[in-house]
């Protein structure tokens, strides 16, 4: 065997210039309990067959650096993803349902908490995906299971191959999904419930991934009540 060519089943290398320390990890994968944000109870589930469509918004520098829901630093330039219930971190292919352009990405933070919106993506898989020009983009968000070649780049802030475009057909019918899920709109939404616990540590409530116009933009106040004085 050729001197410096790793043996079949060995662990994928770092993409070219990245070290080992500069990626995150793909474990411990975390669920959580559910939670509240603005009176609607979300419950995080491992689903592996999770198939929704929806809207894609996307968020960029102005978090760039900060922690995600599951404690890696922000990268706007990285391929990522805010999704409310799937597990962190988790991989999903994300359709724009405009052109069939389909891409991987990394599911690491929580939101959006919006009740039109199936998806937050960084600026960096808006890009790639082709929507960055648009506030809200209409899409599909697929679970899958890469191999771990993929996950590394994705770890590592780097671009998979962009998946095969999807045909017209399939896309035609997405389109057909995601107008019937307008017309029934709320007879799926998550309902308020009080009564449901709010696991802190997972939630990551970003309001500034939601891209204001700037006759909109103002001071954004989150308020927070704790259940102890220790914890305020």
């Amino acid at each position: 065997m050729p001197e410096g060519r790793p043996s079949r089943g060995a662990a994928p290398r770092p993409p070219m210039g990245i070290s080992p320390g500069d990626m995150v990890s793909d474990t411990p994968v975390r669920i959580g309990k559910p939670y509240q944000v603005g009176g609607v109870t979300y419950t995080p589930a491992d689903d592996p067959a999770y198939d929704e469509v929806g809207y894609a918004s996307w968020y960029g520098e102005e978090l760039s650096g900060n922690s995600t829901a599951n404690g890696e630093a922000f990268n706007p330039a990285g391929i990522s993803a805010a999704h409310p219930t799937l597990p962190l971190p988790s991989y999903v292919e994300v359709t724009a349902l405009t052109t069939g352009r389909t891409i991987l990405v990394r599911v690491n933070d929580r939101g959006p908490f919006s009740k039109d919106r199936l998806v937050d993506l960084s600026r960096g898989a808006a890009e790639q995906l082709g929507i960055s020009g648009h506030g809200a983009a209409p899409v599909r968000v697929r679970r899958v299971n890469p191999p771990e070649q993929e996950r590394v780049k994705l770890r590592s802030g780097q671009r998979a191959a962009r998946r095969i475009e999807a045909p017209d057909a399939v896309l035609s019918g997405l389109r057909r999904k995601l107008t019937d899920k307008a017309a029934t709109a709320g007879d799926g939404e998550p309902k308020p419930d009080t009564s449901a616990p709010v696991d802190g540590p997972d939630i990551s409530v970003h309001d500034g991934r939601h891209r204001l116009p700037p006759s909109a933009r103002g001071y954004l106040v989150q308020l927070i009540s704790f259940a102890s004085k220790d914890r305020a």
